[in-house]
């Protein structure tokens, strides 16, 4: 987007550049108020700072650290004295890898059955109520003037001994402890620690929305601070135990550099911020900025320290040359840098530290309507374009706290291919790791992160705990590219109180740099599930708007090859109403919300009257995909009125019909793929009023968005044709047009009389061609519910493919369209990555796909032979 598109969409936005309405201006936002109201301290680059020049020169990267990690196997054992524990009574121990949990070493020791498999998570969870020790034995000969024992989280409370002295005790998953050891280390060493049980305090009434009681809801995680969506209301009942992320031993410098801070202030002239703090007075820092992902100079600065100030803090400012901007998905490249510092004293050894880092801005302006006191600046700037943010729920995603980098990386890969360009991830989760967040600014993906509060528990939880995970994790995230914004929690309808002013008055004294929201939904953001806990039909979600989408969805099953690893054999012919119980048990609350009854509602509108297991999970991701795409087209189309869409959700914390569009496995849905086209940057789309208009005279208006300007000195044309239910053309309107588009157009209407609507089902394609070469397609299906299961009755085509590497061409060599062909991996529906799916294919067609493993690959379609 060029300055001049971006200052005309500014103007828009909130009038002329050089106007401003006396009343808008002299309007708050909520923004505004909050920030008030937090009554923060300096935040850090509130100091004038002292410029620097950089010069060519790469980064002295050698890294003098020691390190020992405790990490690997460690020996485990439940219950007993401390005495006998401390005086080495271990009988009956079995091994336990760290990172991990309780659960994952009784699983992988044979003490218990996997917890995803049919209702055995019922077993598993009595576990998380007992008390259990883990043990590590080492050795340092490395000698260290003064040595650091570095817990990176233990969930969640704690005892914790050195060579028999008890260090202390903890309580919080989300960072610490740490304990100087410097008197305690020997040649060889023991260190143990006591995993306190998980208490049990049920729900006031076990209820869960209009649901029947629910005794295993567990609300003891509103006494502390975990991530909560394990404790019986999620789909999960797991509470979680274990050390779950890495211990170690290190050397401390003599004189440390803690917590360094770099912010962009000017993306396009490369102008940024560094804060560095020093435990000495004196001594000399060296700063390298280095290409990290791509080809490109480096460049340096050194500066002599002689600190006056207690508070031994420096802020510098600087300019990168020719800087290489970091953009969030779809919108630029993802260029990253490393900033590595070192720092070394006058007398004895320094320190060493090192940030993966982007050149990029993200602010927030008003919507077009000016600033409101009681709603949030929603229009997101970034790099200094307005933006429509195109997102979803992030999930804490394993009771078992696997969060290991493959897992990550496969979840936020389908999210990059799905277009994501933002997660929230919610106040039921919890502060992500660093590969999360390194994932994320490598895909360009930004992320809302949120603390682990939700429905008013900030009014319950310890403080002290809370502040704790709040300071230690902002100190920790803010360096990231990909984190936009902090959020207080989920859904708290009374988000105010001490707890919730500390947050932002972190978010300011730690930060300062990205906004603060108190609660979500708040201030504009919408959450509704009208559709699902309110039944209504997918129609309202047609016509649903917001001024920002900070949650909604629908539920759905996943995919036969997931449902077979935990259902078992006899239940996977047993599809709803009659599904058996571990099928139920597996539903967004173990059965206990009318689940079986909510499935069988949103599937029935396009299941024939008898109906298949196989057809049923069709059905029922269909109509996620159904209940879901048009809101998200429809928030796009009004953008700049409307923000963003962040729809619920990417992922899962446990395998069940849920309402992610990937499964716990890591198995995409049919939603996955219709997000994906949804979502897709250049992108033809009409927006109905109802899914339903049989012999009706139906007007679509066709509307082309163009996020990335591919349009730019191009001639392009919008095809959009209506089918009947024997695949027969029955209407096509054609739309042309010439260069970019400043925001989403309306750029014609297709016109359907009562005797063309009077079909089940009427199906369309809209189609971008842009100077001849197709460069998007999507469909659509209406008038499913006129006649049951009539997607299942379309007439046949057939379908090839042929394989070159990783690339497959899909042929239609049939004289109809191929409706919703599928390419797949029998066995490998966890692992299989596809560039596109679930797509239309003209009679005669043939499209080449990009497959990450072509081996076995079958092609299916709704209606292929």
């Amino acid at each position: 987007m060029t300055p001049e598109k971006a200052e005309a969409i500014l103007a828009d936005l909130n009038g002329p550049l050089d106007q401003v309405v006396p009343e808008a201006a002299s309007r708050k936002s909520l923004d505004e108020i909050d920030r008030e109201s937090f009554h923060a301290g300096r935040a850090p680059f509130d100091t004038e700072p002292e410029w620097v020049d950089l010069t060519p020169g790469a980064a002295n990267d050698a890294d003098d650290a020691v390190q020992i990690s405790l990490d690997g196997t460690w020996e485990m054992v439940s219950g007993g004295e401390t005495n006998g524990r401390l005086c080495g009574a271990w009988d009956g121990a079995i091994p336990a890898v760290v990172p991990g949990s309780v659960h994952s070493a009784l699983v992988k020791a044979g003490r218990l059955p996997d917890p995803t498999v049919g209702k055995n998570q019922i077993l598993a969870r009595e576990e998380s109520f007992k008390v259990w020790w883990m043990k590590k034995e080492f050795s340092c000969e490395t000698p260290m003037q003064q040595a650091r024992l570095l817990f990176g989280g233990i969930c969640n409370r704690c005892s914790i001994w050195l060579n028999g002295t008890l260090l202390g005790e903890h309580e919080g998953m989300f960072g610490g402890p740490e304990y100087d050891v410097t008197a305690l280390l020997k040649a060889h060493n023991t260190l143990i620690v006591k995993l306190e049980a998980i208490p049990f305090r049920p729900a006031p009434d076990a209820l869960m929305q209009d649901t029947t009681p629910n005794p295993a809801n567990n609300e003891s995680w509103k006494d502390t601070v975990v991530f909560n969506n394990v404790y019986g209301w999620h789909y999960s009942n797991l509470p979680s135990l274990g050390i779950w992320r890495s211990v170690c031993l290190e050397a401390v410098p003599e004189v440390e550099m803690p917590d360094p801070f770099l912010a962009t202030v000017d993306a396009e002239n490369g102008e940024m911020r560094l804060q560095v703090s020093f435990s000495a007075r004196e001594g000399v820092l060296e700063a390298a900025i280095v290409p990290d992902n791509f080809e490109g100079e480096s460049y340096r600065f050194t500066r002599r320290i002689v600190m006056d100030a207690p508070e031994k803090k420096a802020v510098y400012a600087f300019r990168i040359p020719n800087p290489k901007l970091w953009w969030p998905n779809d919108l630029g490249e993802q260029n990253l840098y490393r900033l590595v510092l070192r720092f070394t004293p006058a007398n004895g050894r320094g320190d060493r530290k090192e940030i993966l880092f982007g050149i990029r801005t993200v602010t927030m302006e008003p919507l077009p309507a000016g600033p409101r006191e009681d709603k949030y600046n929603w229009t997101f700037i970034i790099n200094g374009k307005p933006c429509f943010i195109k997102g979803t729920g992030w999930c804490t995603m394993d009771p078992l706290m696997d969060f290991s980098r493959e897992r990550y990386a496969r979840l936020i890969h389908l999210a990059q291919m799905q277009h994501i360009q933002m997660m929230r991830a919610w106040g039921s989760g919890m502060p992500e790791t660093d590969d999360f967040y390194e994932l994320c600014s490598r895909y360009g993906i930004l992320i809302i992160q949120e603390w682990p509060t939700a429905w008013d528990s900030h009014l319950q939880q310890p403080y002290a705990i809370m502040e704790e995970t709040i300071r230690l994790n902002t100190l920790r995230l803010r360096n990231s590219p990909a984190l936009a914004m902090w959020g207080a929690g989920n859904e708290s309808p009374n988000p105010f109180g001490d707890e919730i002013d500390m947050m932002g008055r972190y978010s300011i004294e730690l930060d300062g740099t990205r906004p603060f929201h108190r609660g979500e939904g708040w201030g504009g953001s919408t959450h509704n599930y009208q559709c699902w806990w309110g039944r209504e039909a997918l129609d309202f979600n047609t016509t649903l708007t917001s001024d920002f989408f900070g949650e909604f969805g629908l539920a759905c099953v996943p995919c036969y090859e997931s449902i077979a690893r935990y259902l078992p054999e006899e239940e996977l012919s047993c599809p709803p109403p009659h599904a058996g119980e571990v099928f139920a048990y597996h539903t967004p609350i173990f059965g206990t919300a009318d689940d079986i009854s909510r499935l069988t509602q949103y599937a029935g509108y396009f299941l024939p009257e008898t109906y298949d297991m196989r057809q049923f999970i069709f059905a029922s991701q269909l109509s996620q995909a159904t209940g879901i795409r048009h809101t998200l087209e429809r928030a796009r189309v009004r953008w700049p009125d409307c923000a963003g869409a962040l729809y619920y959700k990417m992922n899962d914390n446990f395998p069940a019909a849920s309402w992610a569009c990937v499964d716990w496995y890591g198995a995409p849905k049919i939603g996955h793929y219709i997000f994906q086209d949804a979502f897709a940057p250049l992108h033809a789309c009409v927006l109905p009023k109802t899914l339903n208009m049989r012999g009706t005279p139906t007007t679509f208006e066709v509307f082309l968005l163009d996020d990335a300007d591919a349009l730019a000195g191009s001639n392009w044309e919008v095809r959009i044709a209506a089918f009947d239910k024997t695949l027969k053309s029955i209407r096509e309107a054609s739309f042309t047009g010439t260069g970019s588009l400043a925001a989403p157009a309306a750029v014609g209407e297709l016109m359907l009389k009562y005797s063309e609507t009077d079909t089940c089902p009427l199906l369309l394609t809209t189609e971008v061609w842009k100077d001849g070469v197709l460069a998007d397609r999507t469909f659509y299906w209406f008038n499913f519910e006129n006649e049951k299961g009539c997607l299942f009755k379309l007439p046949k085509t057939t379908l090839t493919i042929s394989t070159e590497g990783k690339a497959v061409t899909v042929r239609n060599t049939g004289m109809l369209p191929a409706v919703g062909v599928e390419l797949s991996r029998p066995g490998y529906a966890d692992q299989f990555t596809v560039s596109d799916n679930v797509f239309w294919l003209n009679a005669g067609e043939s499209k080449i796909v990009s497959v990450n493993c072509a081996d076995g690959i079958t092609v299916s379609a709704w209606n292929a032979e």
